[in-house]
């Protein structure tokens, strides 16, 4: 059962590739070059601006994938198995989420720049 629903997520995810995108190093900044605290604050926002999305769109299949196992459970000890996985999938988007925010903030206080490299172009057929 657990292989066929492995296997279904990647086939429903492995089409997504498709869409990968290359980062500007130029407007992501991951090498820290000293400037004190507005440096530092410079590179970890950097380094969250390339790993966050990652983290969130993980998280949330790890939330959808606890929401369908607490569905399919046919005993109460399955269903608050995930049901404690539903709760923590919900506090984890929520810190990942916040930390973001926190780090934005931070980033337009001390005036940083935090360009995120442009989203992918979709091909046109002409």
């Amino acid at each position: 059962m657990f292989k066929r629903i492995l296997a279904s997520v990647a086939v429903s995810v492995l089409p997504l590739s498709v869409f990968a995108q290359t980062v500007n190093t130029q407007t992501v900044n991951t090498t820290y070059q000293g400037g004190g605290v507005g440096g530092l604050l410079k590179w970890f926002s950097g380094i969250l601006s390339l790993a966050v999305p990652v983290i969130i769109a993980l998280a949330v299949v790890w939330f959808i994938f606890s929401i369908f196992m607490y569905v399919i459970a046919s005993n109460e000890e399955g269903k608050a198995k995930a049901k404690g996985q539903i709760i923590w999938g919900i506090v984890g988007l929520f810190i990942i989420v916040s930390v973001w925010g926190l780090v934005g903030i931070l980033s337009s206080t001390f005036n940083l720049s935090t360009a995120a490299p442009a989203g992918p172009t979709i091909p046109v057929l002409q």
